[in-house]
């Protein structure tokens, strides 16, 4: 998956937790509480969905996302190690 669709499932979630945002401006560079408002009850839907929308599970995260780029790079690493994980087990 690429990135900017990854980017586009995340615009769909935030509309939903954070209906007020400018959903249309959100980038890569966004910053997920200045910008769009994600306080932690929002990161915690935000975190509910996305495991939904990309069957993964959040775990061991060493520090809390800023930016909705910090959140496409860890949706990416859980994607290209579920990808590994389907190899191996083939």
């Amino acid at each position: 998956m690429e990135r900017k669709q990854i980017l586009d499932e995340l615009k769909g979630i935030f509309s939903i937790i954070k209906p007020k945002s400018d959903i249309e401006n959100i980038t890569e560079d966004t910053n997920l509480l200045k910008d769009i408002g994600v306080d932690s009850l929002s990161m915690l839907l935000m975190a509910l969905a996305i495991e939904e929308k990309f069957s993964f599970k959040f775990e061991n995260l060493e520090k809390p996302f800023n930016t909705v780029g910090e959140v496409i790079d860890y949706i990416e690493k859980e994607i290209l190690k579920d990808d590994a994980n389907q190899t191996v087990a083939a």
